[in-house]
């Protein structure tokens, strides 16, 4: 099974190779299985649009309703992978601001700021939907170099991979922060798509991602991954503000986070 996991954190490329190879396990009477991974990089749209088409991947993870797929053959798997949490957004900010962010209380307030994002990810159509200036260029490798030079105000990332990648590629220079106060919400599950001619796959990943959520696999991969990440972020006591999102596939249009 040819399984690509390029364009996103590694938190994230370990998280969803375990549940996929779990979603496998659970199936292990429809057939011996072997995942072959790739975690190449396409930072352009076109290419990771063409995953399938061209590429010849059979699987991958994504956001329900990646707007580069938009005009892409696919299958949905409508069982969201992660609870919900990327949709839950914490904010990098330049330390020198965190007075400033500290004050926000509403949307109204962080509209008046600009939020960065690397081209091609796809919240940036989200953010400018509901109202919010974006600044989507550069890649991964140059977003913090970016924010410290003021290009923009601030980032944003999952409570799942915020302090990973804050450790891996922001700290170093002391310049930013995690901001404590903060929490942008919008419903974000992760999912799986799956190559259009290989509808057997689809069924096999379907049956398997239900087994691992209803018999506690699944949860305790989530556990194992972000539980006490989740503590140290205190979720319950941030400023909440929530967001529309657009995108959502109607076959998830009553989405609702598990945290």
């Amino acid at each position: 099974m040819k399984f690509w996991n390029g364009n996103k954190t590694p938190s994230r490329q370990q998280y969803e190779r375990e549940i996929l190879d779990a979603a496998l396990k659970a199936t292990a009477t429809k057939g011996p299985y072997a995942i072959e991974e790739s975690r190449t990089e396409y930072p352009l749209a076109e290419d990771e649009a063409s995953v399938f088409r061209s590429k010849g991947f059979d699987i991958f993870g994504t956001v329900a309703g990646n707007q580069k797929l938009a005009n892409e053959q696919k299958i949905l798997i409508p069982l969201p992978l992660m609870k919900g949490i990327l949709g839950y957004r914490i904010l990098i900010v330049r330390k020198a601001d965190a007075q400033k962010f500290a004050a926000i209380k509403s949307a109204g307030e962080l509209k008046k700021l600009r939020m960065g994002i690397p081209s091609t990810w796809a919240d940036a159509g989200l953010f400018r939907h509901n109202g919010y200036p974006v600044v989507e260029k550069g890649s991964f490798d140059d977003l913090f170099q970016r924010l410290e030079n003021n290009e923009f105000d601030y980032v944003t990332f999952g409570a799942n991979e915020v302090t990973g990648v804050f450790t891996e590629r922001a700290a170093k220079s002391g310049k930013l922060v995690i901001e404590p106060s903060l929490l942008v919400y919008y419903p974000f599950p992760l999912v799986f798509y799956v190559n259009p001619q290989q509808p057997a796959v689809a069924d096999r990943i379907t049956e398997g991602v239900k087994t691992i959520s209803t018999n506690g696999e699944l949860d305790k991969i989530f556990n194992r991954y972000y539980g006490d990440v989740l503590g140290q972020l205190n979720l319950p006591t941030r400023t909440r503000i929530t967001l529309e999102n657009p995108i959502l596939p109607k076959e998830m249009a009553n989405f609702k986070p598990a945290i």
